[in-house]
């Protein structure tokens, strides 16, 4: 009672109540820690008050902070990509952590109101490569960036004799009869394409989540159920908390994170980083292809430790492998016929996306793309259930882009998209020239990809997905690297 609020933010609660603490004679660490204890939910705050200028109070739960660590002067922030500017020095508060800092100085209490030491780390992130390196908006330049970084990626986990390394974790994959994944957003498409892989290649059976609904259901984990999470920054909400829900019943827990000083990341067994390098544009372009070219090494690690694979099939998917980063330079030389395509499409009011076999997940991603930073309304459906439904909505206003390498499925695809055409549809087909020769006949529009090893189709085909969304949004005048109402880490549940 008796109190004025000046704004309509949450937050001020918590500035006014610790002001009422400290009129009633408590200190401001005093102060601090009792509103502390009467907030509920998650939050990461920093303390400032006036009159007391060498003192910062921090505390977080559920959401992500770190302090920066420079010569006289501290910092806070979310993580090291915000601290980066400032200091390579940081470390990463834990849950329930509070400190009071000083310019000199750091004192950490943890949960139960122990003194607690946090480790500090030096950072490799280099503050001056986050810029648009020439490009309009930064997704343009993480796009391009994919052949390097994929090509990182495949160089940490292979050795120069074709074998994959991975860090010892003691997990056994001859041990494991099932596998969880959970993710959100495009870092669940990763999961469900992998999920194809690990079934088809290293006989693994493999349920896939996302995050926001995984725990609220109370799945059972048998055991011997390996349990992957799946996270660009690694702080995901939903994620961490299907982590904590699997944490003591998973036999292992493993994470494909791009931070590896993550909460996702220190509560894992094994944690992988995808090298992708630090990604601005909140739409996920590089790091989506980086976390699949990881998770397809833990296939193919995996095949192998359960002697599905021989060393001759191996070497083969490995050759394949070190491959992809040429493949996918000549994909982004068709920037010029993606962007007529997406002129055409930055017209419609919707869009609908078709894959079958491992181009679902990345139809599924196109669509998602799509209406992230064009606002254009995008589905996506496994080609053979076209007729069960969606069929309906087709007509010469409704483009269908269809993602179809020439492989075993291409025949059942095609047939799906001349029934599309039938009812005058307008058809972007992507596919590579010995698809294009039998079937780009009567389509609006036609995109031809490198071939391709089948097992690597889903990475190259992520290319013209990001690239007919970034000239879409680019045509419509969108906010590409910012769209309306998202953010690029969802530390909220």
């Amino acid at each position: 009672a008796g109190v004025e609020f000046v704004t309509e933010t949450d937050t001020e609660t918590v500035a006014l109540m610790t002001h009422r603490y400290m009129t009633e004679g408590a200190d401001p660490v005093e102060a601090a820690k009792k509103t502390l204890a009467r907030l509920e939910g998650a939050f990461a705050l920093a303390f400032l008050f006036d009159g007391y200028e060498d003192l910062m109070i921090a505390a977080r739960k559920g959401s992500p902070l770190a302090i920066g660590y420079g010569t006289g002067e501290m910092f806070v922030g979310s993580d090291a990509i915000a601290l980066s500017p400032l200091t390579d020095r940081i470390s990463y508060l834990e849950e329930g952590d509070i400190a009071v800092i000083t310019r000199t100085s750091v004192e950490v209490t943890d949960a139960n109101g122990n003194l607690a030491n946090r480790a500090i780390r030096t950072i490799q992130i280099d503050a001056t490569r986050i810029d648009k390196g020439g490009h309009k908006h930064f997704m343009a330049k993480e796009i391009a960036e994919q052949p390097g970084v994929i090509g990182q990626a495949i160089s940490h986990y292979l050795s120069d004799r074709g074998e994959i390394m991975l860090p010892d974790s003691g997990i056994d994959f001859t041990q494991v009869d099932r596998i969880t994944m959970v993710a959100c957003g495009t870092a669940s498409y990763a999961c469900l394409t992998a999920k194809y892989w690990f079934e088809q290649i290293a006989r693994i059976p493999v349920e896939v989540d996302v995050a926001s609904e995984f725990r609220y259901r109370e799945p059972p984990i048998p055991d011997r159920t390996l349990a992957v999470f799946v996270s660009q920054s690694g702080e995901t909400a939903d994620t961490l908390a299907a982590l904590r829900y699997c944490d003591g019943k998973a036999q292992r827990i493993l994470s494909v994170i791009n931070v590896p000083e993550s909460s996702i990341a220190r509560e894992s067994d094994l944690a992988l980083p995808i090298y992708a390098g630090v990604e601005v544009g909140v739409a996920s372009t590089k790091a989506f292809t980086c976390q699949l070219t990881v998770l397809l090494l833990l296939v193919l690690k995996a095949a192998k430790d359960r002697g599905i694979l021989d060393d001759a099939a191996l070497a083969d998917h490995i050759s394949a492998l070190r491959g992809l980063p040429s493949v996918i330079n000549t994909a982004l030389e068709q920037n010029d016929t993606m962007r007529n395509a997406a002129y055409k499409l930055s017209s419609a009011r919707d869009v609908l996306f078709l894959g079958r076999g491992q181009m679902f997940p990345l139809a599924l991603e196109g669509a998602l793309k799509l209406k992230e930073i064009s606002y254009i309304h995008a589905e996506a459906y496994a080609s053979g259930e076209l007729k069960h439904g969606p069929i309906a909505l087709v007509d010469e206003d409704v483009p269908v882009v269809v993602l179809a390498p020439k492989d075993a499925l291409f025949d059942k695809t095609v047939s799906n998209m001349q029934e599309v055409m039938a009812r005058k549809g307008k058809v972007i087909l992507v596919s590579d020239a010995e698809g294009l020769s039998e079937a780009s006949d009567g389509v609006w529009e036609s995109i031809e990809m490198p071939k391709v090893a089948d097992l690597l189709a889903p990475i190259l085909y992520a290319i013209p997905a990001q690239l007919l969304a970034y000239h879409t949004a680019v045509a419509k005048g969108t906010d590409v690297d910012q769209p309306r109402n998202l953010a690029k880490s969802v530390t909220v549940e």
